[in-house]
């Protein structure tokens, strides 16, 4: 049964929601609510990052499957580890609003100030070496390839399923957030207001992150498909292997029908490489884009930019290609930019090994 908290807490959720028309609770029906559902009875409410996808069913269900058997549920990783890689991958890429969720939930999970360092980008001050090692190598996941291969795992191949796959389900949705969401969830203070925001949210996210969550329920909200070849350190976990495969199949159809095969290939060529340089990123991005034929290259740009960079992604991009009325299309493809990206961190993360 849905909480009362879950219920008061439902047009926070949709306020927060930008660029695409937003799906109310009571309005939802077939696979919007069963999703709905599921995130308020197991998130404990209705969580901006996955209510942004609701234009789009099938990558609502995807974005939630993920998220769900990867951080939520508690395997052989406890939660703390989790929500350490959560808040730590959300640095690297530049989330303040992931930072602020996930440190405030690993906050209500562990007392001390391990949490505070974290989000401060403090990680060497982290406390706990196993959680400091954790935080490490997950804020290092944002590096180019280019720039070094990732460090090897600080944790046994049998959690790799889960502590990758929390990595992977960050670098998808810390580019969603950072294009559809605020900055933050908390009220615009500072100072002391904003110190006790920050606490009363830590003291409520780490109470519904220490509710239990049955395992792999979600995943039968789409259809079975095979497991990628990229997605073989999965393998250990079916539940977490049939939840990224289920996934991708979906961010992968609605990849083919809005992205053009020409903006998929800029973005595949160039995702080895990394993050465009910080000097004249505009003009590399234009440079990039203008490649492409005249009619794709607002298109491409907003995917390219996602998949690279997407703090850097402006009203103004989205808007180019966007229907406000109807945000199926950029749903589909936002997300087929950030899990193409998300996938291709994940398998490098698990081939340093």
């Amino acid at each position: 049964m849905t909480s009362l908290f879950a219920r008061t807490t439902r047009r926070i959720t949709l306020a927060h929601i930008r660029h695409v028309p937003t799906v109310p609770p009571r309005q939802a029906s077939g696979l919007v609510a069963q999703v709905y559902r599921q995130v308020e009875e197991d998130f404990g409410l209705l969580a901006p990052p996955v209510a942004l996808h609701a234009p789009a069913p099938a990558q609502l269900a995807a974005a939630w499957t993920i998220l769900r058997e990867t951080l939520i549920v508690e395997g052989m990783v406890s939660r703390a580890a989790k929500e350490i890689v959560a808040a730590a991958v959300s640095l690297a890429n530049s989330c303040p609003y992931c930072v602020d969720v996930h440190g405030a939930t690993l906050a209500g999970l562990n007392a001390g100030t391990d949490a505070a360092h974290v989000m401060a980008d403090r990680i060497d001050a982290v406390a706990d070496p196993s959680l400091r090692a954790l935080a490490r190598w997950a804020r290092a996941s944002g590096t180019a390839p280019s720039r070094g291969s990732p460090a090897p795992p600080p944790f046994p191949r049998a959690h790799e399923p889960e502590l990758v796959g929390v990595a992977t389900a960050f670098h998808y949705y810390n580019r969603m957030v950072n294009v559809f969401l605020p900055d933050s969830p908390l009220p615009p203070v500072s100072g002391r207001a904003r110190m006790l925001a920050r606490s009363a949210a830590a003291w409520k996210m780490g109470r519904l992150a220490r509710v239990p969550a049955r395992p792999g329920t979600s995943v039968d909200l789409l259809p079975t498909a095979p497991l990628p070849t990229d997605f073989w350190w999965a393998e250990g976990q079916p539940r977490i292997a049939a939840a990224l495969s289920r996934a991708a199949a979906v961010f992968d159809a609605g990849g083919q029908r809005s992205v053009p095969a020409g903006a998929r290939r800029m973005v595949g060529d160039l995702l080895p490489t990394g993050e465009p340089p910080a000097i004249g990123a505009g003009r590399w991005f234009d440079d990039t884009v203008n490649t492409l034929p005249a009619h794709e290259r607002a298109l491409g740009r907003l995917t390219l930019m996602v998949a690279l960079a997407s703090y850097r992604v402006t009203d103004a991009v989205v808007e180019a290609v966007n229907d406000p009325h109807d945000g199926r299309r950029v749903i589909e493809i936002a997300g087929w930019a950030s899990f193409t990206a998300a996938r291709r961190v994940g398998a490098s993360l698990a081939a340093a090994r």
